[in-house]
C-alpha cells in the first residue's frame, strides 16, 4: 500500500488526509501540536479556528455558498462535521469552533488507515508522496526547507482575529436582535452609534496604543483581515463604510437606520459567547477593553478572549506551483491550505482536497485533468498559476469566474447563472474522472 505523507492537520491537511485514507491509501499525517504550538493555536485538537467561527455565506448564488456546494460534490469532511455543528448566522454557515474541531478530530482518527504522528517535521523526503498543509504560519526549519525547494523567500503578511465577549456580561437593553435585511432571522446582536457617539468612539480607536510587532511592523496588511484600527485611520468614515457600515439595519424604536452599527456573531452553540465582526485588532489588550467598551452594550463586556494579531506566510504560487499544487521541479511535493495562496477556512480545505486529488491522480499514472474554470474551485487553482508581480492571497469570489454565454444585467440572475453552471459542469467533470 502506498503511503502518503500529510504534514499538518488544520482543514486542508485533515481534508486531504480522510480523501486519501478513503481510496485506499496509507496516511502519515504529522502534527506538531501538542509537542509545539505556534504563537496563534491554543487547542490540541485538529482544524482549530483561530481568527472566526464563520465559513461564510452558504446560499450557493454566493461566492462562498458556490464554493462550498461544490466541495459537498467531492465529500467534504469539514462540510459534514460544520453542518452538524451550526450556530445561527443568518445566512452564514458559522460553527461551535469547538464541536467543529472535535468533529474534525474523530473523523480524522475513526480511519484506520490514518497514523497520526504528533511531531514537527523539519525535512521532507523528496522520495516520499507529500502533502504540506502547515498553514499560515509555517516558520523554523520547516520554512527554510520550503524555501529551499521554491527558490526563494515567501511571502507575506499580517491577519488578525477578532474579541469574543460573553453575554452575560453584555446589556441586552442596549442590543436589537436582528439580521441585515432580515435574512435569517435575529441571528446577530447588534449595537447602534449616533454621530456623536461614533465621533467618540472614532476618535479614541485611532489614538490607542497598538502591541509592538517589533521587527515586523512594517509589513504589509491583507486587505481581508485589516485591523479595525489601521482601517479607521485611513479616513473618518472609513469604518462606517466596512464592519460599521449600517446599511440594511434600522433601529427598532426609531424606525430609522443607525449613523453607524457594530454587529455580534454568536460563537458557540448555546450563545454565551460573541465575537465582534470585522473588529480584527492589533490594540493592546487593555486599550481593546477601554475602546471597545464605548460601544453601547459593552460597556462592562468581559472578554473572553482578545483580539491577537500575528503572520501569515504564503508561497508567491504561480512562480513556485504547477498548477495542480505540487512544486515545480520536484515529483512528490504538494502544498495545500493557506501557504499556498488560498485565502479563507473553506479556500484552504478545498485546496487540501484537490491537493490529494491530483496526487492521486499522479498515483495511478495519469496526468491530473484540471477542473473546469468555470467552478469556483477550478478558478481558485487558475488563479494560482497566473503569473502576477504582486500575487496576493485570493479567496472565492464572483470576479473570478469567467463571464456566462448570454450576458444577464440583474446581478442575482447573474450569480445564480454562474452557479448553475458551475455545479453542473462539475458533475459532468466528476463522472469523468473520479
Amino acid at each position: 500500500m502506498t503511503e502518503i505523507r500529510v504534514i499538518g492537520a488544520g482543514l486542508a491537511g485533515c481534508e486531504a488526509a480522510c480523501m486519501l485514507a478513503d481510496a485506499g491509501y496509507r496516511v502519515v499525517l504529522y502534527e506538531q501540536k501538542p509537542v509545539h504550538f505556534s504563537p496563534a493555536h491554543r487547542s490540541e485538537k485538529f482544524a482549530e479556528l483561530v481568527c472566526s467561527n464563520s465559513f461564510k455565506a452558504d446560499r450557493v448564488e454566493s461566492a462562498s455558498g458556490l464554493l462550498k456546494a461544490e466541495m459537498r460534490l467531492f465529500g467534504s469532511v469539514c462540510l459534514k462535521v460544520a453542518d452538524g455543528c451550526r450556530v445561527p448566522a443568518g445566512g452564514a454557515l458559522a460553527v461551535d469552533r469547538e464541536l467543529f474541531s472535535q468533529g474534525v478530530t474523530d473523523e480524522v482518527r475513526s480511519r484506520e488507515n490514518i497514523e497520526i504522528r504528533n511531531e514537527e517535521v523539519t525535512s521532507i523526503d523528496p522520495e516520499v508522496p507529500t502533502i504540506v498543509a502547515t498553514g499560515p504560519l509555517t516558520e523554523g526549519a520547516l520554512a527554510e526547507e520550503l524555501r529551499r525547494l521554491t527558490g526563494g523567500d515567501s511571502l507575506y503578511f499580517f491577519d488578525a482575529a477578532a474579541p469574543i465577549v460573553t453575554r452575560d456580561s453584555l446589556n441586552m437593553d442596549r442590543l436589537y436582535s436582528m439580521s441585515r435585511y432580515g435574512l435569517g432571522g435575529d441571528d446577530y446582536l447588534n449595537a447602534f452609534f449616533d454621530k456623536a457617539g461614533y465621533d467618540s468612539f472614532v476618535e479614541e480607536l485611532i489614538n490607542a496604543e497598538c502591541a509592538e510587532l517589533h521587527a515586523f511592523e512594517e509589513q504589509p496588511v491583507y486587505e481581508g483581515c485589516m485591523p479595525i484600527e489601521k482601517l479607521a485611520k485611513r479616513g473618518h468614515d472609513a469604518i462606517r463604510y466596512g464592519p460599521m457600515k449600517p446599511v440594511g439595519l434600522r433601529n427598532p424604536e426609531t424606525g430609522h437606520r443607525p449613523w453607524a452599527a457594530v454587529q455580534l456573531r454568536r460563537e458557540d452553540e448555546e450563545g454565551t459567547m460573541f465575537n465582534l465582526v470585522g473588529f480584527q485588532t492589533n490594540l493592546k489588550f487593555g486599550e481593546q477593553k477601554r475602546v471597545f467598551s464605548m460601544i453601547p452594550g459593552l460597556e462592562n463586556a468581559e472578554f473572553a478572549r482578545y483580539g491577537v494579531m500575528h503572520r501569515n506566510s504564503f508561497l508567491n504560487a504561480p512562480e513556485v506551483l504547477d498548477g495542480t499544487l505540487r512544486i515545480k521541479g520536484t515529483e512528490n511535493t504538494y502544498v495545500a491550505g493557506q501557504i499556498s495562496g488560498t485565502e479563507g477556512y473553506m479556500e484552504s480545505a478545498g485546496c487540501g482536497m484537490l491537493a490529494a486529488w491530483f496526487l492521486m491522480a499522479r498515483l495511478r499514472g495519469e496526468e491530473p485533468v484540471p477542473l473546469p474554470e468555470t467552478t469556483m474551485l477550478g478558478a481558485l487553482m487558475r488563479y494560482l498559476k497566473t503569473p502576477n508581480k504582486d500575487f496576493q492571497p485570493m479567496g472565492a469570489n464572483m470576479g473570478i469566474l469567467p463571464g456566462l454565454k448570454d450576458e444577464i444585467r440583474d446581478k442575482k440572475e447573474r450569480y445564480a447563472g454562474y452557479a448553475s453552471r458551475a455545479i453542473d459542469d462539475l458533475k459532468a467533470y466528476l463522472e469523468e474522472n473520479r
